[in-house]
C-alpha cells in the first residue's frame, strides 16, 4: 500500500487542496492512505492561522486526508528550508512512501536537477562568495545569479513560490537519505498573493476575502466550508489583525536587547536591528518596515518577531521533531495508524498526557506548542473560547 506523504498549512483548505489529495491518489492509487504534516496555529510566512490547527486537520479529514499531524512550532516557523526539512523528515519516519507537493512547473525533471546543485557544497559556497561580493546583494538573487550561470534560463523557476518549496523538500529527501518518492502535482488557479478567476483560489486571496466577510463556498469544498462556518459562528476565528498585533507587541516591548540576539536568524546585526526597530514602532507593521533590509525580507523579520513572542529561540529547529502529534484522523486512518505505528521510527502521541511519558526534550517542545495555544486563542472573538490550558485537553478530531 501506498502512503502518500503531505506538507501543508491549508490556511485555509480549499479546493486546490483537495485536487492535491485526489491527484496523488489517482496517480498512486484510490487505496493509498494520505498522510499530512501541518504547520499549527502559526504559519511560516509568520503570522496567526485564521483558524485553529484542529479546525483546519479536521477539515483536510473531511476532504481526503487520513491522518494530519503537527509539525511543531520551531519548524513551523522556520525558513524554507527548516520548515521543509522538519516536515519531511517527519513523513519519512512515519512511513511514507511518497512526498506530494504543488509546484508552478508541475514536473520533476527541473526541479530535481535544481535542488541537486543546491546541495553540492561548492554551489553553496559560490552563493556565500556572491554575497561577500555583493553586500546590497540578497541571497535569493544571489542562488539565481550562481544557478542561471550553471543552467540558464533554468533557475527562473526559483522565481516562483511553489516550486521554492519544491525543491526544499528534494533538498530534504536528498539530506535525510530518505526512501521517499518524489511526486509534484501543477498547482491550479491564482499564484500566491495574487487574484485569481474561477474555483481555484489562493490561500491568500481566501483569507482576504474572510476578512471582507466575502463568501468562500465556490472555492472551498463544502465539508471543509462546514468545518470553518461553524467556527466561525462559534466565535473560534483569528482574522482580528489589531488584536494580534497588541498580543505580539505587548510581548516584543517586554524583551531585553539579549533575547533578541538568542532568535533564530538574529545573528549578523539582525537581531539588534529588530530590537531597534521594536523600541521605535508604533505599529507590528512599522516594526517590520524598519527591521527589514536587502537581506532580511519582510519574511523573515514577521517570523522573528513571531518566535521573540512566542519563545522560540535558535537551534531549537536544528535537529528533527521529537515526536508526530496526531490532530485528527478519519476511520480509514485509524486503520492505516495501526500499520504506520508498525513503520514509524518516530513516537506518535494521540492523547496530549501521553506526552508526558517522553523525553524532557519532547515535554518541552509540547508545552511551547501550548503556550503559543493559548495567545491564540486570545484573537478569538469569543471570550469563552480564550481559556487557557486546551492544548493539554484536546485530543484528535475522528471524522
Amino acid at each position: 500500500m501506498n502512503i502518500i506523504g503531505i506538507v501543508c498549512e491549508y490556511n485555509p483548505f480549499h479546493k486546490g487542496h483537495a485536487w492535491q489529495i485526489q491527484a496523488g491518489r489517482a496517480a498512486l492509487g484510490e487505496d493509498s492512505a494520505v498522510v499530512c504534516v501541518m504547520s499549527g496555529d502559526y504559519v511560516q510566512r509568520g503570522e496567526a492561522a485564521v483558524f485553529s490547527k484542529f479546525a483546519r486537520a479536521e477539515a483536510a479529514c473531511r476532504c481526503g486526508a487520513d491522518l494530519v499531524f503537527e509539525l511543531p512550532l520551531p519548524w513551523a516557523l522556520s525558513s524554507a528550508e527548516g520548515f521543509a526539512r522538519g516536515a519531511v523528515a517527519m513523513l519519512s519516519a512515519l512511513g511514507c512512501t511518497h512526498l506530494s507537493f504543488g509546484s508552478e512547473y508541475g514536473a520533476l525533471d527541473k526541479l530535481e536537477l535544481l535542488a541537486s546543485q543546491l546541495v553540492e557544497t561548492n554551489i553553496i559556497e559560490e552563493i556565500k562568495a556572491k554575497l561577500a561580493q555583493q553586500p546590497r546583494a540578497s541571497f535569493a538573487s544571489a542562488r539565481q545569479e550562481v544557478l542561471a550561470e550553471r543552467l540558464g534560463d533554468m533557475a527562473a523557476l526559483l522565481e516562483k513560490p511553489n516550486n521554492i518549496l519544491a525543491v526544499e523538500y528534494l533538498k530534504a529527501l536528498r539530506r535525510l537519505g530518505s526512501s521517499m518518492a518524489p511526486f509534484t502535482v501543477a498547482r491550479r488557479g491564482s499564484g500566491h498573493d495574487e487574484k485569481g478567476e474561477g474555483e481555484f483560489r489562493s490561500a491568500s486571496e481566501l483569507r482576504e476575502m474572510l476578512r471582507r466577510g466575502q463568501e468562500l463556498q465556490a472555492h472551498i469544498p463544502q465539508d471543509a466550508m462546514e468545518v470553518f462556518r461553524r467556527e466561525m459562528e462559534l466565535g473560534r476565528c483569528a482574522l482580528d489583525e489589531e488584536r494580534m498585533e497588541l498580543a505580539i507587541m505587548s510581548r516584543l516591548r517586554m524583551l531585553e536587547e539579549k533575547d533578541y540576539l538568542l532568535l533564530p536568524d538574529g545573528g549578523d546585526g539582525a537581531g539588534r536591528r529588530l530590537y531597534a526597530a521594536v523600541r521605535t514602532g508604533v505599529s507590528l507593521r512599522e516594526i517590520v518596515d524598519l527591521a527589514a533590509a536587502r537581506r532580511m525580507p519582510m519574511s523573515r523579520v514577521r517570523r522573528m518577531c513571531l518566535c521573540a513572542a512566542l519563545g522560540i529561540k535558535k537551534d531549537m529547529a536544528q535537529g528533527l521533531p521529537d515526536y508526530a502529534r496526531l490532530l485528527a484522523a478519519t476511520e480509514r486512518g485509524r486503520k492505516y495508524l495501526r500499520d504506520i505505528d508498525n513503520l514509524s521510527t518516530i513516537s506518535v502521541v494521540t492523547k496530549p498526557a501521553s506526552v508526558r511519558h517522553l523525553g524532557v526534550g519532547a515535554q518541552e517542545l509540547f508545552a511551547l506548542g501550548a503556550s503559543a495555544h493559548d495567545l491564540f486563542t486570545l484573537l478569538y472573538p469569543a471570550k469563552e473560547e480564550r481559556k487557557a490550558g486546551q492544548d493539554w485537553r484536546i485530543g484528535p478530531k475522528i471524522v
